[in-house]
């Protein structure tokens, strides 16, 4: 017992009561409160950078006239610039980027492995050789989303054949991940180099990434296909956290693991690819964002996967007006702004996986 007159003369002082830890809700709920405002930040960019991506350029209009000239009012000069030319490579930019943002974080949860994401497996090169490849054929700018779709297909079969008997550890995914991309890559430079001299142009920017030229047949069929396949993803999200919980523990729970793994492989390479049938293959969204996400949200959640999604179209919009109005050079491909902003963040990833694990974990 401490005297009342020793605690008012200071001699002796009161221990200090242990505070207790955190129970598990009000981690869940600061976690989920943290998600939530995070999911709020990137909403508030994207509709200012929506704003700047509609009203400059080199005709500047205010924000009513753009909004007005969104739905058709206004002069029809100012209409046919907003709904022919910024509003398609807008809405383009928001689709391709959060489609490939949630592609990659489904990847990297699916195979337990950070370095796993569309570009790095070779996804986003089979998309553009199919999208080139319609183009080839000279089919309607309207089926290049299943041009894509094929394409992503065929590099994911590629990549099952030459890697899967390994058990796809980081370094053996990768490196038959790049060889795919590469020899994709080569095709689709063979077949710009026999295409007619008109339709060069055209087939170039799936080369590089680019967001230039974009058409609302394009985009329609794009975010039609989207939406379902994201919808299907909706579907298989318990499943997905089921087998976060490991192979064994969701057998014991019910769940055919290889099947459930197959069908989710091919619900987010159909993602990535008709993300990529957009833009081309734009680097690094896919293998950036869902770390960076997770970094600030948290583990992996329902609301994390679609705080993903928003804060890849954050980057790719950003990224697109950088390059429209922010370099010096006009005209560059906004996967050279992805690249140049990835490419340091994979060197980073590989050097952290191929430390040792005390060295790491230290």
């Amino acid at each position: 017992m401490i005297d009342d007159t020793a605690l008012r003369n200071g001699s002796a002082r009161p221990k200090r009561l242990a505070k207790r830890p955190a129970s598990g809700s009000n981690v869940l709920a600061r976690q989920r409160r943290r998600a939530l405002l995070i999911g709020a930040v990137c909403a508030a960019a994207i509709a200012v950078l929506a704003t700047v991506a509609l009203t400059v350029g080199e005709v500047e209009m205010s924000v009513s006239t753009a909004l007005r000239a969104a739905v058709g009012l206004g002069d029809q000069g100012e209409v046919y610039i907003v709904q022919e030319f910024r509003a398609p490579r807008l809405v383009a930019a928001l689709l391709a980027g959060a489609g490939l943002a949630v592609a990659g974080a489904v990847l990297q949860r699916l195979f337990r492995n950070p370095l796993a994401s569309p570009d790095v497996m070779g996804v986003t090169g089979g998309a553009s050789f199919g999208s080139v490849l319609v183009l080839a054929l000279g089919a309607s700018q309207s089926i290049i989303p299943l041009g894509a779709l094929g394409g992503g297909m065929l590099a994911a079969v590629l990549l099952g054949a030459l890697g899967w008997r390994s058990g796809l550890p980081v370094t053996r995914l990768v490196l038959v991940g790049l060889a795919v991309q590469a020899g994709l890559a080569a095709a689709v430079n063979l077949m710009v180099v026999r295409f007619p001299r008109e339709l060069a142009g055209s087939a170039v920017q799936w080369t590089t990434g680019s967001l230039y030229g974009r058409t609302w047949p394009e985009i329609e069929g794009a975010a039609v296909a989207c939406l379902l396949v994201l919808a299907a993803l909706a579907v298989q999200y318990r499943t997905l956290s089921v087998l976060d919980l490991g192979d064994d523990s969701a057998g014991t729970l019910g769940v055919r693991v290889s099947h459930a793994r197959l069908a989710l492989l091919g619900t987010t390479i159909a993602l990535a690819a008709l993300a990529a049938a957009l833009t081309g293959p734009i680097s690094f969204v896919a293998l950036a964002v869902p770390h960076l996400v997770r970094r600030l949200a948290g583990p992996p959640t329902a609301i994390t996967l679609a705080v993903t999604g928003l804060a890849g179209a954050t980057l790719l919009l950003g990224c697109d007006l950088i390059v429209q109005h922010a370099l010096p050079i006009k005209g560059l491909p906004v996967g050279v702004v992805t690249a140049t902003v990835g490419a340091p963040w994979l060197l980073i990833l590989m050097l952290r996986e191929s430390a040792p694990v005390s060295r790491r974990t230290a």
